[in-house]
């Protein structure tokens, strides 16, 4: 991997990548779309929320859980509705119909597809200009919030470039050594985005930044400690979250790893005798209220970095605003384990973050507001299984919802018992504000680059 110098990154765009701002024709077609041409006005702010793993059947599951089928969730007030594709792209330039979230994460903050594995680098392993960085260098503050660790690929595109995302804290380095700070390459996920200066780092990882730094000007420290030093303030509850002030960068740091899951009941299971025998079956319900006593919530997370980001740009007396991105994290995680009740507690708490984020968008019309998903999984809707011949391959759980109906969820990419897969299908993308009409229709994920840099008049 060719980083240069210390002193001067590299920073370029992949052979055959549109330019920042995309054709004017593409440009031109978008701002006439359905007529919304009053859309096409810069934005102060952007809030990007990704639901990880949070393709549409996601969505309904969630949906008609809590809200009944003719129900509604906050993400689906939003007015601007369309898909993207998700596609990566191998090292050979090959397409790959199903990503990971390093690549996909890499293809809505830097506009370029990579493949999976990579965190903000090209096919090449060359770095690329990211939506926060470009954001920072015009004078706008930043955010990354996440459910997962900080460390995490969809948080760590936004501000690292490593080859591997598994490279997340200094002893994790085995996979990409040529990006150690003891040979001369950034460091470490960890290290980077202190490094990049995030005005506010809010998830899980504590074990990450607990590690030691192995070269550079902090080593011998803990991450923590060179946070510290750098000019952080440290927070790790609720309690000390809601007392942090923006007068200093904030890292908060709220779990060991990724953050626990706040619903629980029972996961998917294969079929048996028993079910045969049980046509009719009713279905149970999921536990909330499973969260560690004094852990803060997505939305609580979501609220302190509105504020403390908005006090922040208003201190700073410009007319730049912020860029924050917010990641409810273990949908997808959820969706891997076959745990219908923590995939939908999960898409209840992102969908809560989304309500807050639209009420600051509210009180400052000049907010473009961004809801997505990086890929799609696995989870299904089906009926329920009418005997030995017609079930699910996979695993299945009947759950009551707010219809007081039963709902059959399947999972099936992989056999019983193993992590399920993403899938390939295209996801939905909503938006409200400044530019928001470029959602519209079926777009590229890496178009959602060029709409957040368009609309922060990032030229």
């Amino acid at each position: 991997m060719m980083h240069g110098s210390k002193k001067l990154r590299v920073l370029t765009v992949a052979v055959g990548a549109t330019s920042l701002l995309g054709s004017a024709a593409a440009s031109a077609q978008a701002d006439g779309a359905h007529g919304h041409r009053g859309h096409g006005t810069h934005a102060k702010n952007v809030i990007l929320f990704i639901g990880d793993g949070m393709g549409d059947s996601e969505i309904t599951i969630a949906r008609n859980y809590l809200k009944g089928a003719n129900g509604r969730l906050a993400m689906d007030s939003l007015p601007m509705t369309g898909a993207y594709t998700t596609y990566s792209v191998d090292k050979d330039g090959t397409i790959n119909y199903v990503t990971d979230s390093a690549a996909s994460g890499t293809g809505w903050a830097t506009g370029t597809k990579t493949y999976n594995g990579a965190i903000s680098v090209d096919r090449n392993d060359r770095d690329l200009p990211t939506i926060l960085e470009l954001a920072q260098r015009r004078g706008f503050v930043t955010g990354d919030v996440t459910t997962a660790e900080l460390t995490d690929a969809t948080p760590a595109v936004l501000a690292s470039h490593v080859a591997e995302r598994g490279c997340q804290g200094p002893a994790n380095m085995a996979s990409c050594p040529q990006d150690a700070k003891e040979n001369g390459g950034p460091g470490s996920i960890a290290e980077q985005l202190l490094d990049h200066g995030v005005d506010v780092l809010l998830g899980g990882g504590q074990g990450r930044f607990a590690q030691t730094v192995t070269g550079g000007k902090y080593a011998g420290r803990t991450v923590s400690q060179q946070a510290s030093a750098q000019g952080y303030t440290l927070v790790d509850d609720a309690q000390g979250l809601a007392a942090a002030t923006a007068k200093q960068k904030v890292l908060g740091l709220f779990s060991a790893g990724t953050m626990p899951t706040r619903w629980t009941g029972p996961t998917a299971q294969p079929y048996t005798a028993d079910d045969a025998a049980n046509t009719t079956a009713d279905g149970t319900e999921c536990q909330p209220g499973n969260a560690p006593s004094g852990q803060p919530s997505l939305t609580q997370m979501t609220s302190k970095a509105l504020s403390l980001l908005d006090t922040k740009a208003k201190a700073a007396k410009g007319k730049r605003g912020f860029f924050l991105q917010v990641e409810g994290a273990s949908i997808d995680k959820q969706d891997h384990a076959s745990n219908p009740c923590a995939q939908i507690g999960e898409t209840a708490d992102f969908d809560s973050a989304i309500a807050e984020g639209l009420r600051y968008a509210k009180q400052h019309p000049d907010t473009l507001v961004v809801v997505t998903a990086d890929h799609a999984h696995t989870s299904q809707i089906v009926e329920y299984p009418q005997d030995a011949g017609h079930h699910s391959p996979g695993t299945f759980q009947t759950l009551r919802t707010a219809d007081g109906a039963p709902m059959v969820i399947s999972y099936a990419t992989v056999t019983a018992g193993k992590s399920q897969d993403h899938t390939g299908s295209e996801v939905r993308i909503a938006a409200k504000g400044p530019q928001s009409q470029r959602v519209l229709g079926v777009t590229n994920q890496t178009d959602l680059f060029r709409t957040m840099a368009i609309a922060l008049g990032l030229k």
